[in-house]
């Protein structure tokens, strides 16, 4: 499928999706979060693929924010369905997929762009990249999860600080944060995370699917995780993955998967 901002192809079971707005550093619009949506849709719905990486085109940044040209004339209302359908459309979505997703910082990571990534199952960064939500500095809060999200990856009292003062994080602060898993250069972000995505491809994607929904569990009022994570575990015991992964290692031989 043709796309205008983004790009996406697969290979070695592995999608990547760049966004590919290199003038505007990538920013977020409402025509590339709906192209986001349908790669992203596509992607997960195609059994070759089994892990989706996310990045940004060039080398400055990941996506530097939303653009803001589109709604510096918004009414309160616009303002409320704007972050509602791109949090449906998006970030939510993406925390939902039920495969993997690694976000591949490379560059400003701000605004929109953060709660991009912060949307992903865990993050790689380039050693040259930043981090922030400055949302506040224009008068408004961040709108698609990252009141939510930032606190629950980087505690409390640390977003409250990164928010309110709208300043911005490097890869060292992040990487102790607890923001990003890794961190390394530019040439190797890509590679690191093909890496990483290899390693996750050759488990089953049925208990990936089931682990990420256990997870997420946890994250939501009013459901207990504990009770989800059990009832996932019986589920996985009907699981044709589950008979070849304990034959697999009853006979020492590597596993292969089917899927199912």
């Amino acid at each position: 499928m043709s796309y205008n901002t983004i790009i996406s192809k697969i290979e070695n079971n592995i999608t990547t999706i760049t966004i590919n707005r290199p003038k505007k550093l990538n920013a977020l619009n409402q025509e590339t979060l709906a192209e986001l949506h349908e790669a992203l849709n596509t992607a997960d719905k195609d059994k070759n693929t089994k892990v989706i990486i996310i990045t940004g085109s060039g080398e400055k940044a990941f996506v530097a924010g939303a653009d803001i040209s589109e709604f510096a004339d918004y009414n309160s209302e616009e303002g409320t369905a704007l972050a509602n359908k791109g949090q449906t459309l998006v970030f939510d979505f993406i925390e939902n997929l039920t495969t993997p997703v690694i976000a591949a910082v490379n560059g400003f990571a701000l605004g929109g762009g953060l709660e991009l990534a912060m949307a992903a199952h865990f993050r790689v960064a380039s050693d040259n990249s930043k981090f922030g939500l400055p949302e506040v500095s224009l008068g408004v809060i961040p709108g698609y999860g990252g009141t939510q999200r930032l606190p629950q990856l980087i505690g409390k009292g640390r977003a409250m600080e990164m928010i309110m003062t709208a300043g911005m994080i490097d890869t060292n602060q992040a990487l102790n944060y607890g923001l990003v898993n890794h961190v390394t250069t530019l040439d190797e972000l890509l590679p690191l995370c093909e890496k990483i995505a290899a390693k996750i491809s050759r488990n089953s994607t049925v208990a990936i699917t089931a682990a990420i929904k256990a997870i997420n569990a946890n994250y939501k009022d009013g459901v207990n995780g504990f009770n989800i994570e059990m009832q996932a575990f019986g589920n996985c015991f009907n699981t044709k993955d589950f008979k070849e992964g304990t034959t697999a290692f009853l006979q020492k031989r590597k596993a292969t998967f089917p899927g199912e």
